[in-house]
């Protein structure tokens, strides 16, 4: 028998504003113009400050805000407005414009501003894909509609670093359930064999293999080039393994001819196609969210100006309220127009605000950062700096660890010493001998030292960096040291020799 019951609960929701809020946090300063551009594209009511103009203010009251307690949408009369507010303020014309698809605003050059905060708009440059390269190639074959489109969709398939990752029977599926063309796995074949032979050399292959011989065999014809041919043909695991000896015995080289192979096949491109790859804007280059200035040995923080754009409430919009607010005829049509305005002005109101906000959490949030790492942003030594966790800068600024951590989240710091990730400074503790709490950064960067300096004849073994480091106080384990060479994107001793 099912039983109805009551419960209470206390629930934990967050609002509109809140939500808006933490993915603003996590916008790095390189996409946070994009976001503000896809606001004012989807709000009117927003718009960018041209000028500092105190005599109006930047937000908006209505009636029900006043203090008298009156619900504006609690009125139920259905009367026009005046024809001196109509004249005024058109709702009709305003409807009207929200139908157009630019809501009847220009924000170019709002956008852009004038004086000394002049943005420039600077042409984008145009680029040659890696796939549009090769189909410009494709058009100098003698290939019929049919074999061309197969020869499209092979090139289609290929991945950003030219490499083609998928199967023969896959592309015939595709063809066929896609393009109604009926082929075979040989005709594929006969086709993808004549694109390898585009340039970049060694596109169009599953294997880094197929790349490398590819590569090789368009080279001039030399001892050396077919003795490389031999090693990536017949021993290419043993290549890959860095086993040398093995190799050169099987050759019956010399030192210095081996050597010279070896040459040659580093120079090769396991990448042909990622010369033409075209990076995202963010990822290109970096922008700094702020920047630190060491004022006589006292580091000081700014944010980027673009973290704080000068956005406000359109005064059209403010003027269609208040217009309304003074007309003592309403209608119903009017007033659902004007609650669409309502809505538009609030939304404008809380994505300025939430801006605002995150300019605040984001320079409180790198102050408490700066003072925990005072000493490396006045000097510049990674030795100096301390261990520190997200919930120590949380408890610094009195911040959720959620929120420290979305501040961290792809920001970037500009100092006199280079830029770095916020995430840089966050690392765990580590003992010494004698007791002492140091950063696991510090750590890190005196094993890199360790391996820079280290003969590449006869690299470091991860037991040797442990005895090294152990030498310098350091408490750490081999594992340890194991776990932040491989952090370092270092490879095992085996494979950081040269000849």
């Amino acid at each position: 028998m099912l039983r109805q019951s009551h419960q209470q609960k206390l629930l934990q929701k967050l609002s509109p504003q809140q939500i808006q809020l933490m993915k603003l946090l996590q916008i790095p300063t390189a996409n946070l113009e994009e976001r503000i551009k896809e606001e004012l594209e989807e709000n009117p009511a927003l718009e960018f400050e041209l000028e500092n103009n105190n005599t109006e203010q930047d937000t908006y009251e209505l009636e029900e805000n006043r203090g008298d307690g009156e619900d504006s949408e609690s009125n139920e009369e259905e009367v026009e407005l005046s024809n001196d507010t109509a004249e005024k303020v058109d709702l009709d014309d305003f409807l009207r414009r929200e139908d157009d698809e630019s809501g009847g605003y220009d924000y170019g050059d709002d956008y852009y501003g004038s004086g000394d905060n002049e943005r420039q708009v600077t042409p984008a440059r145009v680029e040659t894909s890696f796939h549009d390269h090769l189909l410009d190639q494709l058009g100098m074959l003698e290939l019929d509609d049919r074999r061309h489109a197969i020869a499209e969709q092979i090139i289609g398939s290929l991945d950003e670093d030219g490499y083609l990752r998928r199967e023969m029977t896959s592309i015939v599926d595709d063809l066929a359930f896609g393009q109604n063309i009926s082929t075979t796995e040989e005709e594929l074949a006969g086709l993808v064999t004549q694109i390898q032979s585009f340039d970049p050399p060694g596109i169009c292959v599953w294997t880094l293999q197929e790349c490398l011989l590819l590569q090789l065999k368009r080279m001039h014809d030399s001892k050396p080039v077919r003795d490389a041919i031999e090693v990536i043909g017949k021993y290419f695991n043993e290549f890959i393994k860095k086993h040398y000896d093995k190799i050169q015995k099987h050759l019956g080289l010399d030192d210095e001819g081996f050597k010279n192979v070896i040459n040659i096949i580093i120079k090769l491109n396991p990448k042909p196609g990622a010369a033409f790859a075209v990076l995202n804007k963010a990822e290109s280059y970096i922008i700094p969210d702020f920047f630190v200035y060491n004022n006589n040995g006292i580091p000081e923080i700014s944010l980027n100006a673009k973290n704080a754009p000068d956005l406000r409430i359109s005064e059209g919009y403010k003027e269609m309220m208040k217009a309304y607010d003074r007309s003592e005829k309403k209608d119903k049509r009017q007033k659902e127009a004007v609650i669409f305005i309502k809505q538009k002005l609030d939304s404008a109101k809380w994505f300025i605000d939430a801006i605002k906000q995150r300019q605040h959490t984001l320079h409180h949030t790198m102050q408490a950062i700066l003072n925990f790492q005072k000493e490396f942003f006045i000097t510049g030594d990674e030795t100096t700096l301390k261990p520190m966790i997200l919930k120590d800068i949380a408890q610094a600024t009195s911040l959720d660890v959620s929120t420290v951590s979305r501040v961290a989240n792809s920001k970037f710091v500009q100092t006199e010493y280079g830029t770095y990730k916020l995430k840089y400074f966050f690392s765990e503790a580590l003992q010494t001998e004698s007791g002492e709490e140091v950063s696991t950064r510090e750590v890190k960067t005196i094993l890199n030292e360790f391996i820079v300096g280290e003969d590449k004849r006869k690299p470091l073994s991860d037991e040797a960096l442990t005895d090294m480091l152990q030498e310098k106080g350091y408490n750490i384990a081999r594992r340890t040291v194991a776990k932040y060479r491989e952090q370092l994107n270092v490879p095992v001793a085996r494979l950081r020799k040269e000849l």
